[in-house]
């Protein structure tokens, strides 16, 4: 009998123990946020690295700069930087920065033992230190290679100072009376293909909006669970970011237990299927995201663009991806997500009757991929007219039908000829679907796929890995890869039957 308690009082010395090293090695963050919260006190802009997320928190931001601050807590001076450095982070950081995107701040604790190695690795020889480069430079560094990038910011001691440096370095003026953002740098170069690589963050920033809305307002029940299930299904097989195509696979793995039917049936808005419960715990993107800001969908007033564009953009890059045999059950799949959980009700009924209007099934993907293209023209013609009645719209992104001239003339049978309001445009449908498939396949990830190759970390294969680079590749977790290799068109059935292989064994993870 002592014999078992006493086992069972080492278990849990040892629980305990595992819990406290798990806090100790990745969650500093955490709790010097909730003691924070607790004193009333502001939570940092700048963002706390250590050796176990500094290459993976560098190599997903979507910032083309990063500031790396290196100090000891111990340090009287580190302390009394930090108000200086947080005051110039918060221009930067969050989503309430006045120039959010541009460049990542973030600081390391060089008196964490964890943090030893990485601290030697840049040479760290005194506190604070401050590098300045493109993030993923940061990531596999060498000292000893020429021309890094890596700069060391010598005179950067106030907050004065430190912004003056990153104005002189950008060419910039930015100030610390700036508000929050109003979009000086918005991309309105139609002509520029390039400009889709930024929405890759969007696609995520929406998906994982989406999914927070559906928590937040209690949206799975017992009429829309399968509608829910069949788009995660579509997500894990096409969606352009593996981290999404990982965290839906994670969802939808543990579905049945997180939001059982039978609960539903009982009770229609059942806690279990909504933020409150564990459902809530699931990052569909991964920790990084939601970001708070958008990229390629960021209008040029703060209530402009944004979600709705960003959902737009993941649709069509999901309808360039399917194959053929999956297009009228992707097609199916879509509209029933809209509408059962899209939560602006005109816009959702209008969807619905754009797909009610659809009288056979389609048998191409071109056949989806054109319909979902007509449909978003239809509808920018409708808030077209709105917009400009009511003085609603983006100044600097007013609706127009898409693709405009400048960026697919090939598109237009008469490209040559002037086109009004009025006029109806005679479209070349297969040089559309053309531009669709390469702007929303391949231009859509080459950014991705630059940082990549520009960093130096990874061959075209790793590329490949992190994001779909054609219309025909599928990257999924290992359990569903083989299944939808095998037979694609299939993906709704393919993946039920992944999920229930997966319930049945320990997952094997190939996600880095």
């Amino acid at each position: 009998m002592s014999c078992s308690i006493f086992l069972l009082i080492f278990a849990l010395f040892v629980s305990i123990l595992e819990q406290s090293v798990s806090v100790s090695n990745g969650s500093q963050r955490v709790i010097l946020r909730a003691i924070s919260g607790q004193d009333g006190e502001k939570p940092d802009f700048a963002v706390e690295l250590n050796a176990t997320n500094f290459d993976s928190v560098l190599k997903e931001t979507p910032a083309p700069y990063a500031i790396v601050e290196f100090f000891a807590h111990w340090c009287p001076a580190c302390r009394n930087y930090k108000p200086q450095y947080e005051k110039v982070a918060r221009l930067f950081n969050g989503a309430d920065a006045s120039h959010p995107g541009l460049i990542l701040m973030t600081r390391v604790d060089c008196a964490l033992k964890i943090n030893s190695n990485l601290c030697d690795k840049f040479s760290v020889k005194y506190y604070p230190m401050l590098l300045w480069g493109p993030p993923k430079k940061f990531v596999g560094w060498d000292p000893k290679q020429e021309n890094n990038e890596i700069l060391t910011i010598e005179r950067g001691r106030t907050a004065d100072i430190l912004l003056g440096w990153i104005n002189k370095q950008l060419g910039s003026s930015y100030g610390f009376d700036d508000g929050k953002y109003e979009n000086e740098h918005l991309q309105r170069n139609f002509s520029d293909p390039g400009q889709i690589a930024k929405a890759i963050y969007d696609i995520e920033e929406a998906t994982s909006s989406a999914f927070g809305i559906i928590l937040d307002q209690r949206m799975i029940k017992s009429g829309t669970r399968a509608s829910l299930i069949k788009f995660l299904q579509l997500l894990v097989a096409h969606h352009p970011s593996k981290r999404c195509r990982k965290g839906s696979a994670d969802i939808l793995v543990d579905f049945d237990n997180l939001c059982p039917s039978e609960i539903l049936l009982a009770n229609n808005e059942a806690d279990s299927c909504s933020k409150k419960a564990a459902l809530g715990n699931y990052q569909i993107c991964g920790k990084e995201v939601p970001r708070g800001y958008w990229m390629y969908c960021r209008g040029s007033k703060n209530d402009t663009r944004g979600f709705s564009c960003g959902l737009w953009v993941l649709l069509h890059s999901l309808s360039v991806r399917v194959e053929d045999g999956e297009s009228d059950l992707a097609f199916r799949t879509t509209c029933d997500f809209i509408y059962n959980f899209f939560v602006c009700e005109e816009c959702r009924q209008h969807f619905h009757g754009m797909c009610s209007s659809v009288s056979s099934p389609f048998k191409k993907a071109r056949d989806f991929a054109l319909w979902l293209w007509s449909a978003h023209n239809q509808v920018n013609e409708r808030l077209m007219k709105d917009e400009e009645s009511l003085g609603t719209g983006d100044p600097e992104f007013p609706k127009v039908t898409w693709p405009p001239k400048q960026l697919c003339p090939s598109c237009y049978l008469n490209p040559g000829k002037t086109s009004d309001k009025n006029s109806k445009i005679d479209w070349n449908e297969n040089e559309v679907f053309k531009f669709l498939v390469s702007y929303y396949g391949k231009e859509l990830v080459n950014l991705y796929k630059d940082k990549e190759l520009q960093a130096g970390v990874g061959t075209e294969k790793t590329v490949n890995e992190e994001l779909v680079a054609s219309t025909n590749a599928v990257v999924v977790p290992l359990g569903a890869a083989l299944a939808i290799a095998v037979a694609s068109c299939a993906f709704g059935a393919l993946a039920c039957f992944w999920r229930s292989q997966q319930k049945n064994r320990k997952p094997r993870r190939s996600w880095n």
